[in-house]
């Protein structure tokens, strides 16, 4: 079968598990959807944990720009990892024992102030929807390139998968849906890293391969990481292990990176959630360190696939010519995340230090004399002609490599599972939060644009169009009181605000199933 079939059986496949999954574990208690009942076992908690925590960023970005800078891309492998050890060990068992579901809820009790309650509220937004904005550009990265569709429609995709199998199953639909991603996110990542670590070391095991020697090629029989030394000296780059190289970052700049994004992700909102559908902090605590052996395996292999992935791209781009490039690069080109600009006219890709031109690829919808897009960018002084997005290294790996079809569908269904584990505990958390969109979008964003993605009947109002309604009154005050809650739970950073917008009637199917004026009891 072609990649592009194989890329639609596994990733529909994944997609229907996702969503059966959502559907077998639908829960009809506040409790089961916001912690899933806190009945979860600690090794599927810790499963899942995994997976919430190993956004697109862990499983495409990490590796790339590893890959790219080296020793010092290093520096998001500490932070990430060093980050979930501060939140495991020192906030979530202490978030669980002191009841508070959130990072602001806790910091504003235990410092009595309202103010550092809402300092850590909009760090909390802030950190939430950077993240969330990552995990969505990498379904929609995947997407261009093996669905062939604008990663804007991509977004919006995985945006409505999200949304669907988060809404129907709640925190527990979210939780054994997330099971599964970890396992096909795991798996997709180490299938191709063992089949590249054979072929390129001869060793079958990534993180004892990318400290073995090239079996064959440029540099057979010298150590992997001396020969990526030697090319990248060839070609003008700093050494690929050499650390506080000139013009990379020096020590003060890992140092603080690597405590900042240490800070910064130990304080999630969706990870700290987790803690909270288990039963005790007893188990709690063992769920940490179930995540923490199930991230270990990731994580110990990423510095191992970049490794690969920048020797492969190197041998096999560097001084070809441009009319017999590979097939995965003009996929590539044609997504807008390759670009080659033919600065001295020989038709060949000269891949140096350096960036090709200034800032991201703008493409002008014309093609060159070899057939190459081409861009409006002011080119840059230095002699590389090849602009790579970070992002595409993990998943052009295996192409790269020539590895069989089904492996390359494998890593983006992986790709896919990554971005939507984490996307779907951010949005049920920060979602619905006021002032956060316009109020035209958010409605679309949960009605007509789903709904046009996937062709469905709904999301609007029509005639012949499904009776499910939901009736907002957006001038209609209300204060937050938590002793009204349906929910057994009382603890909320947002007690006593006043707000504006209540949800006023409830139709589905065409009956009534909420009135505000007769609340069901």
């Amino acid at each position: 079968m072609s990649l592009l079939h194989w890329t639609y059986l596994i990733v529909g496949g994944s997609f229907a598990l996702y969503i059966g999954i959502a559907l077998w574990t639908r829960v009809r208690s506040t409790a089961g959807f916001y912690v899933a009942g806190r009945d979860v076992p600690a090794l599927v908690n810790g499963m899942a944990t995994g997976a919430d925590w190993m956004s697109a960023a862990s499983f495409l970005s990490m590796a790339g720009m590893i890959a790219m800078a080296g020793y010092a891309g290093a520096v998001y492998l500490m932070g990430w990892t060093g980050g979930y050890v501060l939140l495991a060990l020192l906030l979530a068992p202490y978030l669980r024992k002191y009841g508070k579901y959130t990072v602001p809820g806790f910091v504003g009790d235990r410092y009595y102030s309202d103010t550092a309650r809402l300092v850590a509220v909009v760090c909390a937004i802030f950190i939430g929807f950077t993240y969330v904005a990552g995990q969505m550009r990498g379904v929609g990265v995947v997407f261009a390139r093996f669905l062939e569709v604008p990663v804007q429609q991509g977004v919006l995709i995985g945006t409505a998968v999200v949304m669907l199998y988060a809404t129907l199953g709640g925190m527990r639909g979210v939780t054994y849906t997330q099971v599964a991603q970890y396992l096909v996110l795991i798996v997709a990542y180490l299938i191709p890293a063992v089949a590249i670590s054979w072929k390129i070391t001869g060793n079958p095991v990534p993180q004892l391969g990318i400290a073995g020697a090239v079996t064959e090629g440029p540099g057979a029989g010298q150590p992997l990481l001396a020969t990526l030394d030697a090319i990248h000296r060839d070609l003008g780059f700093a050494e690929y292990t050499a650390a506080f190289a000139r013009g990379s970052r020096g020590m003060a700049d890992v140092l603080c990176s690597t405590l900042a994004l240490m800070i910064g992700t130990a304080g999630l909102p969706h990870v700290i959630i987790r803690f909270y559908t288990v039963k005790s902090v007893r188990a709690a605590r063992w769920s940490a360190m179930w995540a923490l052996v199930c991230i270990a395996l990731l994580y110990t292999t990423a510095p191992a696939v970049a490794a690969f992935a920048r020797y492969n791209l190197i041998q096999t781009v560097d001084g070809t010519a441009y009319a017999q490039a590979p097939e995965w690069f003009r996929k590539w080109e044609d997504s807008g995340l390759i670009a080659w600009v033919d600065k001295d006219g020989d038709g060949r890709i000269d891949y140096r230090a350096g960036a090709a031109f200034r800032d991201k690829p703008q493409f002008t919808g014309e093609r060159g004399p070899h057939g190459q897009r081409l861009v409006s960018n002011p080119p840059s002084a230095s002699a590389n002609e090849l602009y790579i997005d970070n992002d595409i290294m993990v998943l052009a790996n295996p192409e790269i490599a020539g590895l069989p079809n089904w492996v390359i569908a494998l890593v983006a269904s992986g790709g896919l599972a990554a971005a939507l584990s984490t996307a779907a505990g951010l949005l049920l958390d920060r979602f619905v939060r006021p002032g956060l969109l316009p109020l035209g979008t958010l409605v679309a964003r949960l009605s007509t644009d789903p709904a046009r993605v996937l062709n469905l009947p709904g999301g609007s109002l029509s005639p012949g169009a499904p009776g499910d309604v939901t009736i907002l009154d957006l001038d209609r005050e209300l204060t937050v009181d938590p002793t009204r809650f349906f929910s057994k739970g009382r603890n909320t950073p947002f007690a006593g605000w006043r707000l504006r917008g209540q949800n006023a009637l409830t139709i589905v199917g065409g009956r009534i199933v909420w009135d505000r004026e007769r609340p069901t009891p």
